[in-house]
């Protein structure tokens, strides 16, 4: 089980950046297409929503992956 534990952890850590790309690229896709205030409100607010969940979950991936949730209280 600490195995599988460590190989979430590392996949969480690898998703969260991928997130953030994806995210920016989708972003800067939408704003060049409409260049309206609108949409370049919405997708700056989406993006400064999403990045505080993106660090947490590679945070919490790099938990795992060091082994901090393997030990009993």
């Amino acid at each position: 089980m600490k195995q599988v534990k460590r190989i979430a952890g590392l996949i969480w850590m690898i998703l969260g950046p991928l997130a953030v790309f994806f995210l920016i690229r989708t972003a800067s896709g939408e704003i060049a297409a409409k260049p309206s205030a609108d949409t370049w409100v919405q997708w700056v607010v989406f993006v400064l929503v999403f990045l505080p969940i993106a660090f947490g979950l590679s945070l919490f991936g790099y938990y795992a992956y060091k082994g901090e949730y393997d030990k009993e209280v």
